[in-house]
Order: structure tokens, then C-alpha cells, then sequence
């Protein structure tokens, strides 16, 4: 069993900081008590690295996000799994051969926000992913809905839908 002594935590104090160069600063360490038997001490230093540490993974997560779109569902079905989802501005979609191929991902240039170009953001349709695990990826930016289909088996209902936000 862990017994912790010093029921405190210390916190920087910048009262003595002056934004001159010519003279120094202190810094003095202000005590409050949190719970018995209890401390946290930490340096500004210390501090300092652990907010920009945790800033650092959050700006990173932030921009890995990312959605994995299954072409053709894991019992051989033709269809896109999800087929309707929902995605931040600019994160990155990406189409993954699984069954049932070739396919494609053609965006319906009818069914897409104004002013976005279908052309720009699909797969020509005659370019097919043939092997398992090829991917297609996409990142989509102008916020609204938009529908998606895979142009050899739209007949059989291969089609999906993506809003972004």
C-alpha cells in the first residue's frame, strides 16, 4: 500500500514577472491543500511540458481522422459498409476493397453540394480496384450531403450517402 505525505499541491505564482529585460523576475510557489495525504509538485518547466505535450496529441489526433468505407460487406454482399455516414470538414475518407469487387466510388455530380465538382472527387469509372485491400481515399471539404455509388453494381444497390460537417 502507496502512502503519500504533504497534502498539497503547488502552483506557480507570476507576480514578480516583469516584461523588461533588464531586470529578474522570481517566481514564488503558492501551497493549497487538495485532500489529506495528498501532493502534486510540479515545476513551471514540468507544467509547461505536459500542456504542450497534450496540445501536441490532440492537434494530431485531430488531424488523423479518418473513416475506413468497406466495399462490399465482410458475407460477400454488394454494398458499402457504412453507406451512410458522417464526417468533420477534411477528414480523410477511405474506400477499402473487402468483397464482391471490382469496384469503384463515383460521386452522383446531382447529389453533391453546389459548386463541388464530381469529376475532382470520384474515381473515373472505367478505373476499378481489382484486389483485395486497394483503397481509394478522398478528402471532402464543402460542408452538405453528399451520394456515392459504385458504378458496376449500382443496379444491384451498391450505393452510400456522406454528410459533412
Amino acid at each position: 500500500m502507496a502512502t503519500m505525505t504533504s497534502p498539497a499541491i503547488s502552483i506557480p505564482s507570476f507576480a514578480g514577472l516583469k516584461a523588461s529585460s533588464s531586470s529578474k523576475a522570481t517566481i514564488t510557489t503558492n501551497t493549497i491543500k487538495i485532500a489529506p495525504k495528498m501532493a502534486v509538485k510540479a515545476s513551471l518547466k514540468q507544467a509547461s511540458a505536459a500542456v504542450i505535450a497534450t496540445a501536441a496529441s490532440v492537434m494530431l489526433a485531430s488531424n488523423a481522422m479518418a473513416v475506413e468505407v468497406l466495399l462490399g460487406s465482410t458475407d460477400g454482399g454488394l454494398a458499402f459498409v457504412p453507406n451512410n455516414f458522417t464526417v468533420a470538414s477534411g477528414d480523410k475518407i477511405t474506400f477499402k476493397n473487402n468483397a464482391g469487387f471490382p469496384h469503384n466510388v463515383v460521386f452522383d455530380e446531382d447529389e453533391i453540394p453546389a459548386g463541388v465538382d464530381a469529376g475532382k472527387i470520384s474515381m473515373p469509372e472505367e478505373d476499378l480496384l481489382n484486389a483485395p485491400g486497394e483503397t481509394y481515399s478522398v478528402t471532402l471539404t464543402e460542408k452538405g450531403t453528399y451520394s456515392f455509388y459504385c458504378a458496376p453494381h449500382v443496379g444491384a444497390g451498391m450505393k452510400g450517402k456522406v454528410t459533412v460537417n
